[in-house]
């Protein structure tokens, strides 16, 4: 379904460890705004709901809500450093169009709701 580099998980245990909550989710979600009409959701839950899927990449189990998982399909992950910080990227082939930004998307099938930027 989708793809985490080992990078991505390192970034995120070491976020987990610091955070010094137990063990942690990691949600990826969709939601409507943007420029485009979706943009993405990536944080810390601490449980999963009956209607997510639970998927362990590297150590790290992700949770995604079975509405979002087909715009999320064949999604990768990965933490990229540079000499100016690090950061996680989101590469989607279901991206049909993307803000200038790049923080939101819209696919063929999802529009989403777009925002003003």
């Amino acid at each position: 379904m989708i793809v985490v580099t080992e990078q991505a998980a390192l970034q995120i245990q070491d976020m987990i460890k610091q955070a010094d909550e137990g063990e942690q989710f990691v949600r990826l979600a969709v939601k409507g705004g943007g420029c485009s009409g979706l943009s993405y959701g990536l944080g810390f839950e601490p449980e999963a709901s009956e209607n997510d899927e639970i998927l362990t990449f590297h150590g790290v189990k992700f949770i995604i809500d079975k509405q979002d998982a087909p715009v999320l399909q064949g999604v990768k992950i990965d933490y990229k450093q540079s000499m100016l910080g690090g950061g996680f990227t989101i590469d989607n082939p279901n991206a049909i169009a993307t803000c200038g930004c790049g923080s939101s998307f819209r696919t063929a099938t999802n529009q989403g709701t777009p925002e003003q930027c």
